[in-house]
């Protein structure tokens, strides 16, 4: 017969080291997650920072109708990059104003560009169809033109001069008195 081996029974006065164990890998949670964060929202060190003042980013892609698009060839004109989505309430109630204010400033050569942002293509086309938007909106399924543009949230614009040069950004919903500020800016000769 074997005798089974002798268990230690901790005095009923120690103190249990469970609630250190707990404290502790909540602690290692805490930071892992505190370090994803910060690696998740630092710019990548080889994309270049978008700023007022400074060239925008190139967007090339295709549009929803499936053609080619560059923004480059844009110069020359004033130009809104909206980044928008239909899922996003924001986003459809600026619709209608972003289409007047194409037709309003039709004769400055004002082009509205929309970014298709976390929405799938679909739905989105409907949208446009059902409002009569004239602009191209290119998709950005991987989200590349999103991460260059340092979007943090739907509806977000930029407002690019003639010359390519990003004048003003926008975060949320454009109202008519938010928009004429801004096209002010970059509405200027060429």
């Amino acid at each position: 017969m074997t005798e089974a081996p002798d268990r230690q029974v901790a005095p009923a006065n120690a103190p249990s080291r469970r609630p250190i164990i707990v404290a502790l890998a909540a602690a290692v949670v805490t930071t892992l997650a505190v370090i994803a964060i910060v690696a998740l929202t630092r710019p990548p060190s080889d994309t270049a920072s978008i700023a007022k003042g400074e060239p925008a980013p190139e967007i090339s892609g295709t549009t929803l109708d499936g053609e080619p698009f560059r923004l480059e060839d844009l110069r020359g004109h004033p130009v809104v990059v909206n980044f928008w989505g239909p899922n996003c309430v924001p986003c459809r109630t600026e619709f209608p104003l972003l289409k007047s204010k194409v037709e309003e400033h039709a004769a400055d050569g004002l082009v509205v560009v929309g970014v298709l942002m976390a929405d799938p293509p679909d739905p989105a086309r409907a949208f446009i169809a059902e409002l009569g938007a004239t602009w191209d909106t290119v998709d950005d399924p991987d989200g590349a033109i999103k991460s260059a543009y340092r979007v943090v949230a739907r509806p977000q614009s930029y407002f690019i001069d003639r010359d390519g040069i990003l004048r003003s950004i926008q975060i949320g919903e454009v109202r008519d008195e938010d928009f004429e500020r801004q096209y002010e800016l970059i509405a200027g000769g060429s």
